[in-house]
């Protein structure tokens, strides 16, 4: 590609706003040493309509959480008729939404675990108790559309899944209540129509919560990731489907874990995953083969194609 002037859309207001500015960052410095015009672009504080002044090229959208991977930032570009990197409208919106994500994967015979969905306006005790029961005694508690494991907790009791859906409900008006899976979690990278090596994640904590992404020493990350050579194939093949399955396109993540039954149960598509030089979606890059300038490149590359 010749230069281009890129504004890189980043920080934001959403809950993910800290991570966000560090991905930004990351992007505009690679972009910025493959010879482009950068321009950082915090929208917090400016308007999406400035952009048309600033005659760019692209908008890399680096923005994580509301706003900025639900299909809202997506449908103004559009709008303003300027490229930009990653999914369109429908797939950022439907790959953002954990509820409607898991009723396509169940409606295309995908392997997610039991769920349950519940409106902040009309839950109760006895309610709470029968999803409980429901989904085995244990379960994952998840705001519907927040990323970067805001506001998930684990609940084994009735007042602990009402404490959980009282703490979620502060995030968002309808959450996801997942049967408990205990088994290891991977994640799968998507770069066009490739399915890049698999990693898995090992935390001490009992799950990989915020604080094991982003704040942990402890963390470990496995690339390769030692499963057999088949089972990886099969595993890259599930999730192209399940990333497909949303309409997501050009570049993504596909988060999942393995059950106590050697099954693999699919838990959400990431459209716009965090983008450090020491994020999963390079570090998956790096063992492919790319560099992290290299990636970002391809990301804008398939933007303007």
């Amino acid at each position: 590609m010749s230069q281009l002037h890129i504004a890189v859309l980043y920080g934001g207001d959403s809950a993910e706003r800290e991570v966000s500015l560090n991905s930004g960052a990351a992007v505009a410095k690679a972009l910025s040493a493959s010879g482009h015009k950068v321009e950082l672009f915090d929208t917090k504080y400016r308007q999406l309509s400035e952009l048309k002044a600033l005659a760019i090229d692209c908008a890399f959208i680096a923005l994580h959480g509301r706003g900025g991977e639900d299909g809202c930032v997506q449908g103004a570009l559009e709008y303003l008729n300027i490229p930009y990197t990653g999914s369109k409208v429908l797939g950022s919106a439907l790959s953002m939404d954990k509820t409607r994500s898991k009723q396509i994967f169940q409606a295309l015979g995908l392997p997610t675990a039991k769920f349950s969905v519940v409106e902040k306006q009309s839950f109760d005790n006895q309610q709470v108790a029968n999803i409980l029961a429901d989904l085995g005694g244990k379960v994952m508690v998840k705001p519907a559309h927040e990323g970067s494991s805001i506001g998930m907790a684990k609940a084994e009791t009735v007042e602990e899944l009402s404490s959980a859906l009282t703490s979620a409900f502060s995030f968002d008006e309808q959450v996801l209540v997942e049967a408990w899976i205990n088994g290891p979690e991977y994640t799968i990278s998507i770069l066009g129509e490739q399915a890049l090596p698999v990693i898995h994640m090992e935390t001490p904590n009992e799950f990989y919560d915020y604080e094991a992404k982003y704040q942990s020493n402890t963390t470990q990350y496995h690339c390769p990731c030692h499963l057999a050579k088949d089972e990886e194939k099969a595993l890259q093949a599930l999730a192209l489907k399940a990333f497909k399955a949303t309409n997501a396109q050009d570049w993504g993540r596909v988060d999942v874990m393995r059950n106590e039954q050697h099954q693999w149960q699919i838990l959400e598509i990431n459209t716009v995953p965090g983008m450090t030089e020491t994020s999963l979606v390079p570090k998956a890059a790096k063992v492919f083969g790319l560099s992290f300038e290299e990636l970002v490149n391809a990301i804008v590359k398939m933007a303007i194609k």
